[in-house]
């Protein structure tokens, strides 16, 4: 029985796999950057290798320099190959990778770094090759090719279940890295539409057979130790785990699946079919059922070709050149008159009959020489013919490969097809006819497919009977030795043409040795003849005999060269009838091709009129949606003169923030509009920006119309005008869309303009507020804060000239009152100025961590309200402190009030407020510097309420208060007093009241300067609700009045009785 070497010869084992060390040039054919698959029989050598040197040492020491940082396809097959050599290397091999970890891991994070499409599976596959070292180092016991049986896998569980619970887990991530590898490759091949057959997708499937051994011993793994794990543990505890394994399963049936349908995979590897549904593992009979998926790898019975850019074979000797030495017949004649001196004289007859001998010897030579040639040249047109055979069979296959492509394309447009009009109902009825044309199409690749192998059988026939032939050949050279092993050694070189170029050299030397050998007996025999010269009696005898024989075997040599000749023309017309049979299946395989386009041409015509009707169909979705934007826009202008819409308000900034999306939805309609204009069959932009348009330009004419609600009459009229226009431009767009004649002039021109007149309206009707640019903002806060800094700095200053001041003029208990007054003052700028410094840093660090990317000044103007907040805010506080410094001078000065000192400080605690309120507005709630600006916050009021006491107090102190004696008045008198006090009472109540209608006039008028909304007016200026909805008129009314102030109350008076 002839056994097959690892490189697939027959024969036994060749000293390539036995007696050579692992082959270096292997891992660099197998280990390159070409996009194509590793070859099998390179990574068979450097597995052989593992196994002779029990190791890989030898494979890493050569892995190390290769350069995989600088080319992803690189990197891929090196993870290939190493995945081949954990798999079926040494035992040892696992140990040698296992050093190499780091090198893996770094290789797969460089990659997975980087956008590359083979870097990204490089990275999965790193991450694969490292769990599986590490599982497999991990448990020793089972081996890296998985090959393991359940009894081993009960004892590396063991009983322990927290040991089989672990053992799950660790079986999950390992399975889950082949899965998402395997998917990656896949879709990545569905995305590029790859077609497995071809060299780029053949090289990113090679790796998934691996993947597919891995998988279904996995599989079993976690069946197993599900069940077992459920015989243990209750089953709500294994909830996840059942969970994670029918996701699982439903990963690992699509990926076999789908492999299962590759073309490439039917002719290397046998998957399994796994279970429509996952086991029950919440009942233990359905381990029964449980069947251990198997893969199978079909052996190769065909030993591989030698390619071109393989292993060079060795040159061969052409036996035709090897001739006999034309010096050696001379110089034996030499020798022979040395020794026996030349006969008669120098001159005899034996030595004419020798020279006669050696001229039939040569001519006999030639013939035989001339009869090589011509088997030669027979040869040659022998090989030639096979090989314009081979020519055509290889044309033949990739005219076949072509068709393929061309059905696998077809196939892809198809799929796209259906894809595309899934949504249309009516376009349903043509998907039978295309899956019926896919069909047709499937058997005529099928034809195809049995033309091919008829091909092929031809062929192997063809090799068959010039395999006859050359026996034929050889059987009729059977009458001579020499020409009977030419024959043979020419039948060897025809039937193992493509193989063996060893066998050849070899025969070649043994034809080499046999004609030495035959030369020698030749020189024997002139030796013999010359022997015979030495006894002239017999002389003549040996010479008639010797002729006669060698003439019976010059006719024998021509009779069989006349055979020969028969033969080689018997063949020449064998040849020319198979060249005539190749030419008629070449004719009859060009009709075919021609029935195969003729039917791709009806094909393209029907695939054309399916292009036609969706056209039409997008254009019916066209119009369909321009009337239902019609529709919208209409109910939208209908709410205009709705009077239940008169009851709708809205702001003006709403209104501008909608009239800003209607312009950006009006540039997305313009797009879509020239995209649909350049691909008819392509509305989808179209569509989705007609719909977002229609919604918010309803949308900005309905809050246009609410706006128009509270603006004044002038901005009213032209606010509502614009937004009919706008509907009135968007209707007659809409209506240009929706005819074929007008689409192309469609324009969305119109319509913008007057949605830009609408955000116009909108902002000159948002309230006024300090005319600033945006990108001043930054450097105003900047400037305002450091106003107020300065200007308490300033105030703390003159205060301390006002102390200074006062020690000199005044003494006594104006001394005292002035410099608790001054002392408290100085408390509270501190205070404030704390409060500044504490604030600037609260706003600095809001600043740093909201701008991002952007500067402080983009941020600033991105957030311009807060920073007018904040403006307006540090302002209010430098002005505070300006004007207490001015009241706290006229109170020591004595030419001003005291209240005003109280009223300042009021308004500083108000301002500081407002300051601590903008602050707080975007600062985070866990900040230290927001707690701190809080407790500088209550400091400042501390500080102004001892402001206010300390006035009052010394107020209090300087006031002279007149004593009530009123022991000298009669009752006429007392009563007179008493109605003048009245009197005062009511006008001083007037006052107050008048003041009061002023303090709110004038907070009003504040509020609408600085663009804070009227409403809510009524508490700060603490009039009724009802006052802020009437009409002003020329001269205030006086505001109704709910209470009297605590300043009104009537003063108590001691009973009229006392004074009787």
């Amino acid at each position: 029985m002839n056994s097959l070497c690892f490189c697939g010869i027959a024969g036994g084992f060749c000293q390539a796999c036995l007696g050579y060390p692992l082959n270096l040039s292997s891992i660099s054919k197998a280990i390159n950057s070409n996009e194509a698959p590793v070859k099998e029989k390179h990574a068979r050598r450097i597995i052989l290798g593992t196994h002779r040197e029990k190791g890989a040492f030898t494979f890493w020491s050569y892995a190390l320099g290769l350069p995989l940082s600088s080319n992803s396809i690189l990197s891929w097959k090196f993870c290939h190959v190493v995945h081949k050599v954990l798999r079926d290397g040494h035992h040892n091999s696992l140990q040698d990778c296992m050093r190499h970890h780091s090198n893996i891991v770094e290789t797969g994070q460089l990659w997975g770094n980087l956008h590359d499409r083979y870097g990204q599976l490089v990275a999965l596959y790193a991450k694969l090759l490292c769990t599986k070292m590490e599982f497999h180092v991990k448990h020793s016991e089972i081996r890296a090719n998985l090959e393991v049986t359940d009894e081993v896998l009960e004892r590396v569980a063991g009983t322990d279940i927290n040991n089989v619970f672990q053992l799950t887990v660790e079986v999950f991530d390992y399975l889950d890295t082949e899965l998402r590898l395997a998917e990656t490759v896949i879709r990545q091949l569905n995305t590029s539409i790859a077609i497995s057959t071809l060299t780029s997708g053949q090289c990113r499937l090679s790796p998934l057979i691996q993947v597919i051994q891995d998988c279904s011993h996995l599989y079993h793994f976690t069946v197993k130790l599900l069940f077992k794990l459920h015989a243990c543990l209750p089953a709500d505890t294994l909830q996840g785990h059942r969970d994670r394994f029918h996701d699982q399963f439903h990963s690992l049936k699509t990926f076999f699946n789908k492999a299962r349908d590759m073309m490439y995979f039917k002719r290397l590897i046998q998957i399994p079919k796994l279970p429509e549904s996952p086991p029950n593992f919440l009942h233990a009979a359905s381990l029964a059922k449980h069947a251990r998926p198997v893969v199978v790898i079909p052996d190769e019975d065909e030993p591989e070709q030698v390619d071109d850019d393989d292993d060079d074979p060795e040159p061969l000797i052409n036996v035709s050149d090897v001739t006999v030495p034309s010096m050696a017949v001379p110089q034996q004649f030499d020798i022979f008159d040395q020794t026996f001196g030349p006969a008669n004289g120098g001159f005899d007859d034996r030595d004419i009959q020798i020279e006669n001998l050696k001229r039939d010897l040569e001519l006999l030579r030639t013939d035989l020489e001339r009869v090589k040639g011509e088997a030669q040249r027979y040869i040659t047109q022998l090989k030639s013919q096979i090989n314009s055979l081979e020519a055509e069979l290889e044309e033949q296959r990739v005219q076949k490969q072509r068709a393929l492509v061309e059905n696998e394309q077809l196939r892809m447009e198809l799929e796209a097809t259906r894809r595309r009009n899934a949504e249309h109902e009516s376009v349903q009825a043509t998907f039978g006819e295309a899956e019926t044309r896919a069909q047709a199409t499937e058997q005529r690749y099928n034809k195809l497919k049995e033309k091919h192998t008829e091909l092929v059988s031809s062929h192997a026939e063809l090799l068959r009977k010039s395999a006859d032939t050359v026996k034929m050949l050889s059987a009729t050279q059977q009458t001579q030795e020499e020409v009977e092993r030419t024959k043979q050694q020419l039948a060897f070189e025809v039937d193992r043409i493509k193989q063996d170029a060893d066998m050849k050299l070899e025969e070649q030397k043994f034809e080499m040795e046999k004609l030495k050998r035959e030369f020698e007996e030749k020189k024997a025999e002139v030796e013999r003849v010359k022997g015979t010269l030495q006894s002239n009696e017999k002389v003549g005898e040996q010479q008639t005999r010797s002729m006669s024989a060698l003439q019976a075997e010059k006719e024998r040599l021509m009779h069989s060269v006349s055979e020969k000749e028969a033969a080689l023309s018997a063949l020449r017309h064998a040849a020319q009838l198979q060249q005539s049979s190749l030419q008629q299946e070449r004719e009859r395989s060009t009709r075919e091709l021609g029935e195969l386009q003729g039917r791709l041409q009806e094909k393209s015509s029907r695939e054309e009129q399916l292009q036609q009707k969706l056209l039409e169909e997008q254009f019916s979705l066209l119009q369909g949606t321009v009337s239902e934007a019609e529709s919208i826009i209409q109910d939208a202008v209908a709410k205009l003169d709705d009077p239940l819409h008169i009851r709708c308000t809205s702001s003006p900034d709403y209104l501008v923030s909608r009239a800003d999306a209607t312009l950006g939805s009006i540039d997305k309609v313009k797009r879509g509009h020239s995209d649909y204009l350049t691909n008819m069959g392509d509305v989808g932009g179209l569509l989705r920006a007609l719909t977002q348009f229609s919604h918010l330009a309803a949308d900005t004419i309905i809050n246009g119309s609410a706006t128009a609600h509270m603006a004044p009459t002038d901005h009213a009229d032209r606010l509502t005008e614009n937004c009919r226009g706008c509907a009135t431009q968007s209707l007659q767009f809409l209506k240009d869309l929706k005819s074929k004649a007008s689409l192309q002039r469609a324009d969305t021109a119109s319509i913008r303009i007057v949605v830009q007149k609408i955000l116009r309206l909108g902002e000159e009707l948002r309230p006024k507020g300090v005319d600033v640019r945006q990108d001043e903002l930054g450097d105003l806060v900047d400037k305002e804060m450091a106003a107020t800094s300065a200007a308490i700095e300033e105030a703390v200053r003159r205060i301390d000239e006002m102390m200074n001041q006062a020690r000199k003029d005044t003494s006594g208990v104006k001394l005292e009152v002035n410099e608790r007054i001054l002392y408290s003052c100085t408390d509270l700028m501190k205070a404030i100025h704390l409060l500044v410094l504490t604030s600037t840093d609260l706003q600095k660090e809001i600043v740093e961590g909201g701008r991002g990317a952007a500067t402080i000044k983009e941020f600033y103007a991105r957030n311009s309200r807060w920073t007018e907040g904040l403006i307006s805010a540090s302002k209010a506080v430098g002005w505070g402190a300006t004007q207490m410094v001015e009241s706290a001078d006229k109170v020591v000065l004595h030419t001003g009030k005291y209240e005003e000192l109280i009223v300042c400080s009021h308004e500083i605690a108000a301002s500081t407020a407002q300051l601590v309120a903008s602050s707080k507005v975007k600062a985070n709630r866990n900040s230290t510097k927001l707690t701190a600006l809080q407790h500088a916050s209550r400091r400042v009021n501390e500080m102004a309420a001892n402001v206010v006491a300390s006035t009052k107090t010394g107020q209090e102190n300087l006031e002279d208060k007149d004593t009530m004696d009123f022991s000298g008045m009669s009752l006429i008198k007392l009563k007179m007093e008493e109605m003048e006090s009245q009197v005062k009472v009511l006008e001083l109540e007037n006052q107050l009241g008048n003041e009061r209608l002023r303090l709110g006039e004038l907070r009003k008028k504040h509020y609408d300067i600085a663009g804070v909304p009227a409403a809510g007016l009524s508490e700060g200026n603490g009039l009724a609700p009802s006052s802020a909805s009437e009409p002003s008129s020329p001269k205030p009314s006086k505001p109704s009045i709910t209470r009297k102030p605590a300043l009104a109350q009537k003063p108590n008076l001691p009973p009229k009785n006392m004074f009787r």
